[in-house]
């Protein structure tokens, strides 16, 4: 396959995932999206499926159930049908159906303290993170508005040391390129505290001060919004720690709710790429009232 079609079916998948966290509260039409990008909906399966390793059925459910497991712990005063009618669900019977079927206990389970085991379970996967003792209850986050930031990137399936690699291939790139001035990001499509780390989709991204002519990576934009940022560091296996506690305690208590903007983190010091594994970052998390 030529470059030019690599890059622009890399554009178009950027663009179908960009569209579904966009407008994730309303009904997605395939239909609609064929024609919002110009290509029929059996290319746009085969190209978004390519990129992301699974359909786009599967990623806009993923992100609905996603949105659906934290404002069943954010928002108290929202009914279950309420919460499956937000999330994009005709009826709480199928919403009931689809959510157990991902997270192994019904909604009102999940609410009423069942969210504890499972999000325990997820961390006891990462030895690392299991073994994390940081301590995060004196964070206190800024609030801030982030303006929309183009990227080049790199993807990486999957949630744990491996993304490494993934990094080191990013900063060859840097370096073959002398690029200077760059900052690292990590961006999260996927929570990995809710999500099964060998699932999540993680991505390793470079934003510049100016625009490359005809770079050889492919390029996103990370969506501009309202964020908690907190400034923190430590060891690998704390941001996963960190994350469970943002989520499942900062959040629960702080009276906001996250949107279907990804999170992600801008390393001041990048635990991947440092031979002592520590880091030093502003973690962005997108929130409303």
């Amino acid at each position: 396959m030529k470059k030019d079609t690599i890059q622009q079916h890399t554009k178009i998948a950027n663009d179908i995932i960009y569209y579904i966290y966009k407008y994730i509260d309303t009904d997605i039409r395939l239909d609609e999206l064929s024609r919002e990008f110009h290509v029929s909906k059996f290319h746009m399966h085969r190209i978004f499926k390519k990129e992301f390793g699974r359909t786009i059925y599967e990623t806009i459910r993923s992100i609905r159930l996603q949105k659906a497991a934290s404002l069943l712990l954010t928002n108290r005063n929202s009914t279950i049908t309420q919460i499956a009618k937000i999330c994009g669900y005709s009826s709480q019977t199928a919403f009931t159906k689809v959510f157990k079927e991902k997270f192994l206990m019904t909604p009102k389970e999940w609410r009423n303290d069942g969210y504890t085991s499972y999000i325990k379970n997820i961390l006891r996967r990462s030895s690392s993170a299991a073994k994390s003792t940081a301590d995060f209850s004196s964070l206190i986050p800024t609030i801030v508005k982030m303006p929309e930031m183009q990227v080049y990137y790199i993807r990486h399936q999957g949630y744990d040391r491996s993304i490494k690699e993934t990094w080191q291939k990013l900063q060859t790139w840097v370096l073959s390129n002398e690029l200077y001035n760059v900052a690292q990001i990590g961006m999260h499509h996927d929570n990995p505290t809710i999500i099964p780390l060998n699932e999540c989709q993680y991505i390793a991204c470079i934003a510049l001060e100016t625009k490359l002519e005809n770079p050889t990576l492919p390029t996103l934009n990370i969506p501009k919004g309202v964020y908690a940022k907190f400034d923190f560091g430590g060891v690998y296996g704390d941001v996963l720690r960190f994350m469970n506690w943002v989520y499942f305690d900062w959040l629960i208590q702080s009276g906001y709710e996250t949107t279907t903007n990804p999170s992600y983190a801008i390393y001041h010091k990048n635990h991947f790429l440092s031979e002592d594994e520590k880091f030093e970052l502003s973690y962005y998390i997108p929130i409303k009232l």
